[in-house]
C-alpha cells in the first residue's frame, strides 16, 4: 500500500511527539524515518518503527538525551551519546564532522553510547548534500558468522561512503552481510524470494529463503571472507576511536553502539570544478547505473503515487499515533 509523504511524516510526528520527545527534535525524527521509506528503504524506515518506540518505552533509548563531546585532539572528538535516539544522534554526529571539516579539510566525529541509527544511507546523504565526502559507518550485536564459523560473532557493521555531485549524489551505503537482517525482513514480509543466495539454512545449505536465514542467523558475507574481515576491522576502529563497546560487548537489545562519521572537504582542496570533472569522468566510463542512481527515480515514484509501506507497520504506526 502507499500513503501520501505528508500523511506518513505527520503521523511519525505524533507518534514520536508522544513520547516526550522535543517537538522540533520528533520533527527531524519523522523527517529521517519518513525520507528513509520515500527513498525506497522502508526495512530501515517505517519498518523499523515499531522497534524503536519498544526501546524507548522500554527506557533503552532517552528521548531527553543529546550526544555530547567528551574529548577532542585536532580534528577528531569523541561523543557520548547518552543512549539518545539512534538517528538523531547520528545526525548530530555527521553534522559535527562537516563542521570539523570546514575548520580542518577534514573531520572525524566517534560516537560511543548510542542507538540503531536506522538508514546508515541517511548520514551519507547529509554529508553529500553539504558539498563534502562523506565515510560512516556502526557496529551491532553478533549477528554473522565470520568466514569458517557457524555461530555469530561479528556484525554486519554497515559502511556507508557519499560523494556530492550537481547532477546527483554517489551513495552506497552496504552491510557486510550480503543482506541486512532489515532487507531480509522486507523481503519475507512480501513473501518474495531473495534475488541471490544470502546465507544459509539450518541445514548449512545456500538459500534464497529470507526466512530461513534469519532463523539459522548465518547470513551470508560479502566476498565471502573479505567481508568478514573487513566486518571485524571496522568494529575494531569503531570501538577504538569511540572508546565504545565492541561487537562482542553488545547486548541482544543493541543499545551502547559504537559509530564513527567522517567528512572530507576535497572542494577546498581541488576546487569544484576539478571534482566534478573526475566524478563525471568515472561515471561516463562506468555505462551502468551508480550508487545511489536509483534513489532519485524512487523518490519521484514516492511524490508523485505515494510512499511504499507495510501494512502491518502502518497500522502499528497509526494507533501509535491516535494513543
Amino acid at each position: 500500500m502507499r500513503v501520501s509523504y505528508h500523511e506518513l511524516h505527520d503521523a511519525l510526528f505524533r507518534a514520536l511527539a508522544k513520547t516526550g520527545l522535543a517537538s522540533e527534535r520528533a520533527a527531524l525524527c519523522a523527517r529521517l524515518i519518513a525520507d528513509s521509506s520515500r527513498d525506497g528503504v522502508e526495512s530501515h524506515g517505517l519498518n523499523l518503527f515499531p522497534r524503536l518506540l519498544t526501546m524507548i518505552r522500554d527506557g533503552l533509548v532517552d528521548v531527553h538525551a543529546r550526544p555530547a563531546c567528551a574529548s577532542r585532539h585536532g580534528a577528531i572528538e569523541r561523543w557520548d551519546g547518552r543512549r539518545g535516539p539512534g538517528n538523531l544522534n547520528a545526525y548530530e554526529a555527521m553534522d559535527g564532522a562537516i563542521a570539523l571539516a570546514r575548520g580542518h579539510g577534514s573531520g572525524c566525529v566517534a560516537l560511543s553510547n548510542t542507538n540503531h541509527w536506522m538508514r546508515g544511507g541517511t548520514y551519507g546523504w547529509q554529508a553529500a548534500d553539504a558539498g563534502v565526502i562523506g565515510v560512516c559507518w556502526t557496529n551491532t550485536m553478533p549477528n554473522l558468522p565470520p568466514w569458517g564459523a557457524d555461530t555469530p560473532r561479528i556484525g554486519n557493521n554497515p559502511l556507508v561512503i557519499a560523494v556530492p555531485r550537481p547532477e546527483g549524489h554517489v551513495v552506497l551505503d552496504m552491510a557486510m552481510s550480503q543482506f541486512s537482517y532489515g532487507a531480509l525482513a522486507s523481503y519475507r514480509l512480501r513473501g518474495e524470494p531473495l534475488p541471490v543466495p544470502g546465507g544459509f539454512d539450518r541445514e548449512g545449505t545456500l538459500t534464497r529463503d529470507p526466512a530461513a536465514i534469519e532463523a539459522s542467523r548465518r547470513p551470508l558475507p560479502i566476498g565471502y571472507w573479505k567481508g568478514s574481515g573487513l566486518a571485524l576491522m571496522l568494529d575494531m576502529v569503531a570501538a577504538l576511536l569511540a572508546g565504545g563497546r565492541a561487537t562482542h560487548e553488545i547486548p541482544e537489545q543493541e543499545t551502547g553502539l559504537s559509530q564513527v562519521f567522517l567528512a572530507f572537504d576535497v572542494a577546498a582542496i581541488a576546487g569544484r570544478d576539478e571534482t566534478t570533472r573526475v566524478v563525471e569522468a568515472i561515471l561516463a566510463d562506468l555505462q551502468v547505473r551508480y550508487p545511489g542512481e536509483r534513489t532519485f527515480d524512487t523518490r519521484r515514484q514516492s511524490v508523485e503515487d505515494g510512499v511504499r509501506v507495510e501494512p502491518s507497520a502502518w497500522r502499528f504506526l497509526e494507533s501509535a499515533a491516535a494513543s
